[in-house]
């Protein structure tokens, strides 16, 4: 991007920032006349340019004190939902990939076991002993490996 561009950028968003300045709560034209749903959702919706306003003004806040109640207040809701992103569908997305990967995992887990198991198999029929001692050492192997699993699958 060119220098030239970025100048032509930047003066497009001060443009709209001033734009929107205007409309922001906490204007005197709110005195005489109630804010309804359509101008709750529209500070709402300019919010992050209020609140940067706000912070060097007096005068714009980034919510109107003098409203009509509920409707101004959904209308408002709804506009910093839509403007901050703030819905549902990111969380439903977030536990779905959290379900998706402890799926993994435990597939995961299930082929070391089976692993583990036939490693644990094959060493006891090479060492050709019958005696429950080298069975009872697999089944604590195998129970310490699983535990070991699950907890490096917890983390």
């Amino acid at each position: 991007m060119t220098t030239r561009t970025k100048v032509l950028l930047l003066a497009a968003l001060a443009a709209i920032a001033v734009a929107c300045g205007g409309c922001a709560a906490g204007s005197e034209r709110f005195v005489a006349q109630d804010a309804g749903f359509w101008m709750g959702l529209w500070h709402g919706l300019i919010i992050i340019i209020t609140f940067i306003i706000s912070l060097f003004s007096d005068t714009v806040r980034i919510y109107e004190s003098h409203n009509t109640g509920a409707l101004y207040d959904l209308g408002y809701v709804i506009g910093v939902m839509i403007a901050l992103g703030g819905s549902c569908r990111q969380t439903l997305r977030t536990r779905r990939k959290k379900r998706q990967r402890e799926k993994e995992w435990e597939e995961i887990a299930e082929r070391v076991e089976k692993k583990v198991r036939k490693g644990v198999k094959a060493w006891l029929d090479e060492t050709e002993k019958e005696d429950r001692e080298w069975e009872e050492i697999a089944s604590k192997i195998e129970a310490r490996i699983k535990r070991e699993l699950s907890d490096w699958g917890d983390e």
